[in-house]
């Protein structure tokens, strides 16, 4: 199968600063033919904008900027109004690293500001904290919820979960990915994050729900290419948009009284699931795409199957000790 590379656009009107910055346009546009997903690229586009910003109010050059000011800069983030998360100043990070980084490779100045000391240290300590997932009784109040929703809705909220889906690898689906004669779907190497392409199965259950869509489809097109189409007004029959899609989630949240529910919880679910259910952690990375057993050893902690072994274990050998203690007490 030959590999799909797209060069997606940059909204240079949502950056104005690093449009007007020969060296910021030039790193962004190199980021685009890279094939960066038009999301990923978003994402750097603000993120830099967000940077040249905060440089043009202190009067700083990026090219002279300074470990002490890329300091000032994280301290400037983390004071403002909107507490952010450590996830989120760690991808701002990123991005002032990898700008200063090419600008290394270009010649334009001699060291990095942002980038690791000798001794491997980052600039903001990183904070690893296992995913949320709902209990039964938030399931039971999502599943009401979702009763509600439309059969493109459910239909998404359904393989959102049955393949660990997420959010750009969902609206991203097309039609002809879907074989339903073997209930497999093909994730495409452009809207992965970690530009794998994989094949994912989906239970019969989200077939027919599947099944019950396309009837439904068909009436607001007969054309194959995106399978999850927008029936608003202003986007009637356009692909639905992650952001469409997250405000959809939101409002489900919301109405069920799970105010934690977003587009990534059905993903963490499933894949918790699939550790409690004793996949191993190589098996469960291909499943969701993980570059790195790093990140699927989440799902395994999240699991707690290897603490209920051992806590099982454990227990038997104390059960069997104080059985032991009783016979000899009896005798």
């Amino acid at each position: 199968m030959p590999f799909e590379f797209t060069v997606h656009p940059i909204r240079w009107d949502r950056c104005p600063l690093v449009a007007s910055d020969p060296h910021a346009q030039a790193w962004l546009l190199l980021q685009s033919h890279r094939g960066l997903s038009s999301n990923t690229l978003d994402a750097y586009s603000r993120a830099s904008e967000r940077y040249l910003a905060f440089l043009k109010s202190a009067c700083i050059a990026s090219v002279s900027a300074t470990r002490a000011d890329v300091g000032l800069y994280l301290a400037a983030l983390q004071a403002g109004e909107v507490a952010l998360a450590n996830a989120t100043i760690q991808q701002l990070l990123t991005v002032v690293r990898l700008f200063h980084g090419y600008l290394m490779e270009e010649g334009t100045r001699s060291n990095n500001p942002a980038a690791q000391t000798g001794s491997g240290r980052a600039m903001v300590a990183r904070q690893q904290k296992l995913p949320w997932i709902p209990n039964e009784e938030d399931w039971h109040r999502i599943l009401a919820a979702a009763r509600q929703e439309s059969i493109r809705n459910r239909t998404m909220l359904a393989f959102a979960y049955d393949a660990g889906l997420r959010r750009e690898e969902l609206c991203s689906l097309q039609s002809s990915d879907i074989d339903p004669s073997r209930r497999i779907l093909r994730i495409r190497t452009e809207s992965t994050k970690g530009r794998r392409e994989r094949a994912l199965p989906y239970s019969a259950s989200s077939g027919e729900l599947l099944g019950r869509y396309l009837v439904h489809r068909r009436t607001l097109g007969s054309k194959r290419g995106p399978l999850f189409l927008s029936e608003s007004h202003r986007n009637y029959t356009e692909p639905i948009s992650i952001w469409s899609w997250s405000k959809i989630v939101l409002h489900l949240a919301r109405r069920a009284g799970v105010e934690r529910f977003s587009t990534h919880t059905l993903r963490h679910l499933c894949l918790t699931d699939l550790a409690h259910s004793g996949w191993d952690i190589h098996e469960i990375a291909t499943f969701a795409g993980h570059r790195s057993v790093q990140t699927t050893l989440l799902y395994i902690h999240l699991s707690g199957r290897d603490l209920s072994l051992k806590l099982a274990a454990g227990m038997a050998q104390l059960h069997a000790r104080r059985v032991q203690m009783l016979a000899e007490v009896a005798q």
